[in-house]
């Protein structure tokens, strides 16, 4: 079976630019995800990690 799907892959013409371009939508979603997450707000993270911990919790407006 994986013989058969190999020999349809290697038909099609292009097919090599399949997996380039998903390794870079895969980096390049990683990468955003990395700058959004170290660029978050240290006292949004503590405010967020204590909403657990606090019965009357309150989210406070800018």
């Amino acid at each position: 079976m994986f013989e058969q799907i190999k020999h349809n892959m290697e038909t099609i013409s292009g097919v090599e630019v399949y997996p380039i371009l998903s390794l870079l939508i895969f980096f390049i979603f990683f990468l955003v995800l990395g700058v959004w997450v170290f660029s978050y707000k240290k006292e949004k993270i503590r405010q967020l990690s204590e909403m657990p911990l606090n019965d009357n919790f309150k989210t406070q407006e800018p």
